[in-house]
């Protein structure tokens, strides 16, 4: 039995990068024989074992053969006999088909050391047209070493997408990966590489629509701003629908439905639709119009969330940042007023929403008047 520490960790090494986590491939065991040696299985579709001192995962050595279309239809085989080179030869990209023994030896039987000294993104065998999840994650990996792709390899990926092999891949999975590329270094690099395969197209079209728009150069210099500010995925999902135009409500709903998004995500970036011209024109807006947005987002509820908004619209356009500015005062100074005691001073029930909207007013008309916003 032999061990081997594969994929991301010896890449991740090479390139100087932090190594978080070490997964393995053995070579000539059985489930059995780890087992015995005191290794706790984890795998359900193939033999992955728990070391039992250090719990990093151990996968015995496996192929693969194609079974079926989309990402699951595959048939693995797992026995002794497996070398480890033939586990190699499955994996997606060179600079993940890289391993060390056990003395720290290097092996690389398909170039990924030169590939990842050159930033190349290359795939290893034509298998890798069989599975349309490595479509994304070539666009992750572009998205978080700015690679390029090999020329050779994003003709493999336009023949999946034109192929429709993409077309097999579920929801859940293409906003996984989409996510994961989004809060990379460099997102806008994801979008590069979904683009010129086609994939993006295909995915997601409200997104291709904005790309074809006048303002993709300035949504990409957005996007790299938010990774150097490490802003969360929500804003960042937020900053697409701050570029949108037309339907942009309609058109993100339908893409949040259609990638099954979180709610959270969903909602920021319904509300950059919603809220990006009162925000854009808060620089200038009287104090009736702050309110009306921050009544528009909820702000008075969901004042975390609305923050998230600003960050977006702020990271999105930093002209934005002097009516972001006049937005918070109002919200703290009308969120300051004693709604109670305003609803008992009333009459009627029928007054008080009334009565609590002119205290409001006057008060973010007392905060824009004590402050300089510059």
């Amino acid at each position: 039995m032999q061990a081997y520490v594969v994929g991301g960790a010896v890449r991740d090494e090479l390139l100087g990068l932090p190594v978080v986590d070490r997964d393995w491939v053995v070579v000539g065991a059985t489930p059995e024989e780890m087992a015995a040696a005191g290794y706790k299985p984890v795998g359900r579709d193939f033999p992955v074992f728990l070391h039992p001192a250090t719990h990093e995962e151990y996968a015995l050595a496996r192929t693969e053969r194609k079974s079926g279309r989309g990402y699951k239809g595959f048939t693995l085989y797992s026995a002794p006999d497996v070398k480890l080179e033939d586990d190699l030869a499955r994996r997606d990209l060179t600079i993940n088909a890289m391993a060390r023994d056990e003395e720290g030896r290097l092996i690389d039987p398909f170039g990924g050391e030169a590939d990842a000294r050159a930033g190349l993104l290359r795939h290893v065998g034509e298998a890798f047209s069989e599975d349309p999840v490595r479509i994304l994650r070539v666009a992750r990996f572009a998205a978080r070493f700015r690679f390029k792709v090999a020329p050779q390899t994003l003709e493999l990926m336009r023949g999946m997408v034109s192929g429709g092999e993409a077309d097999f891949l579920v929801a859940e999975r293409v906003w996984q990966e989409f996510a994961r590329g989004l809060l990379e270094a460099h997102p806008q690099e994801m979008f590069r590489v979904l683009e010129a395969c086609g994939a993006l197209a295909r995915l997601a079209p409200e997104l291709q629509a904005i790309l074809a728009g006048p303002s993709r150069d300035v949504l990409f210099a957005a996007l790299e701003r938010a990774a150097a500010e490490g802003a969360p995925l929500p804003v960042r999902f937020a900053m697409l629908a701050w570029f949108a135009g037309g339907e942009c409500e309609a058109a993100f709903n339908a893409l949040g439905a259609r990638l099954r998004a979180p709610m959270e995500e969903r909602e920021l970036a319904q509300l950059a639709c919603r809220c990006r011209a009162g925000i854009v024109e808060g620089a200038h807006a009287e104090a009736a119009g702050l309110l009306a947005v921050l009544k528009n987002a909820d702000a008075f509820r969901r004042k975390e969330r609305f923050e998230g908004l600003l960050l977006a619209a702020s990271l999105s356009a930093p002209e934005t940042a002097v009516g972001a500015q006049r937005l918070r005062a109002g919200l703290h100074a009308a969120s300051a007023i004693d709604a109670g005691a305003i609803a008992g001073s009333v009459s009627s029930p029928a007054e008080i929403p009334g009565a609590i909207d002119a205290a409001r007013l006057a008060a973010v008309r007392g905060a824009l008047n004590r402050q300089d916003f510059r």
